[in-house]
């Protein structure tokens, strides 16, 4: 029996899994997913007050397709074996779909221990754990991004916050389009923002920031940046700057691997590259299952085809900020933006439990957004 594997229990992996099932149907071919934890754990949520919701058991979503899940962690993946290490064990595949995720890059910095993240449910926990029953506290938050904003006004609710922005100006990556809006949010909330800076050193009570300044703070947050899994330095091939994997428009990245979500750099259109989210990392999880299962059975491949692009900022108290276009132009904020974040989700929630359903949700790839 052909096997597929699938290594990553995010979106693109959870779909990747589902995807290869549907293509399935009633042939003989094995499907695994690798990951180890028990939980999808819906990222983009982990910045709100209670983490612990933003998590879906997978076997509530692999089970009822046939997928079966091994919880390990892959430590290594050799190509010409067709084989993946996953906590010692060898495994081999037929064809591997990479969907690894991407990690948050720490600072090397005195103190970086005493760092907080919203990166991981571990992290989210250990930083609300940290909080709660504390009042008036101070947070510095490190990175005016989507991660960093979405903290920084979540946080203000509860205290005094300081946003740490290497750039000289908030939100770089977003570019101008929603920056005004983002401006008066953080303005409305009191945030205090301090620009063309870091932190440099982290201390008990403090962050030391490069410009020679010191903040006091009773946890300092760290957003800035993020990196593909290590694991994509084992699969030859060009890679960018983050370390993605580039593949092709089929999501191959090597004869017998596709790669999807944060480990991949796929076209998203002509003039632009993916991001790092789940809004690509769902389809690109989709195409690159749906692929890899076709490969084995002679089905015809499809082609990486996103919905348009698409960005919605939570700001707190202040509402949101949503955008169309890769020039982000401002369609929606305030209290309509914000509806559109909460709409946008609850749409990355995966059903679970009706394999029927399940299976029909991955078939759907590029899902039209009415905004």
């Amino acid at each position: 029996m052909s096997h597929i594997v699938v290594v990553g229990g995010g979106f693109a992996g959870v779909w990747g899994a589902a995807a290869a099932a549907r293509v399935r149907g009633t042939e003989d071919l094995r499907i695994t997913l690798i990951a180890p934890g028990a939980d999808l754990v819906l990222r983009p949520r982990l910045y709100e007050p209670e983490p612990e919701r933003a998590t879906v058991a997978l076997k509530r979503i692999l089970e009822p397709v046939g997928v079966e899940h091994v919880r390990a962690s892959v430590q290594d993946i050799d190509v010409d074996a067709r084989r993946v290490i996953a906590d010692g064990r060898p495994m081999d595949y037929d064809r591997l779909v990479l969907a690894a995720g991407s990690r948050l890059v720490r600072p090397d910095v005195p103190g970086a221990e005493r760092l907080f993240d919203v990166d991981t449910l571990e992290g989210a926990r250990r930083l609300r754990g940290h909080l709660r029953g504390r009042d008036g506290y101070t947070t510095v938050v490190v990175g005016a991004g989507f991660a960093g904003l979405e903290v920084a006004t979540e946080l203000a609710a509860h205290g005094r916050v300081v946003l740490v922005e290497r750039s000289g100006e908030i939100a770089p990556d977003l570019g101008l389009g929603p920056r005004p809006v983002i401006e008066v949010a953080l303005g409305k909330l009191g945030i205090e923002r301090r620009l063309g800076t870091t932190v440099a050193e982290v201390g008990e009570g403090v962050a030391l920031l490069s410009d020679g300044t010191s903040v006091p703070a009773d946890a300092v947050v760290w957003t800035a940046g993020l990196e593909a899994s290590p694991l994509t330095s084992r699969i030859p091939g060009d890679r960018d700057g983050l370390g993605r994997l580039k593949v092709d428009a089929h999501l191959r990245a090597h004869p017998h691997v596709f790669a999807a979500g944060d480990v991949a750099a796929a076209r998203a259109d002509d003039g632009h590259w993916t991001v790092q989210s789940c809004q690509h990392a769902t389809p690109m999880g989709k195409t690159a299952g749906h692929n890899a299962a076709a490969d084995l059975l002679g089905v015809p491949l499809i082609d990486f085809a996103p919905a348009p692009y698409v960005t919605d900022v939570d700001l707190g108290a202040a509402g949101g900020v949503y955008t169309r276009g890769w020039d982000r132009l401002v369609a929606l904020s305030g209290a309509e933006g914000k509806w559109v974040k909460r709409w946008l989700m609850e749409k990355i929630h995966p059903p679970v439990d009706d394999a029927e359903t399940i299976l029909a949700h991955a078939g759907i790839v590029t899902m039209p957004i009415p905004f």
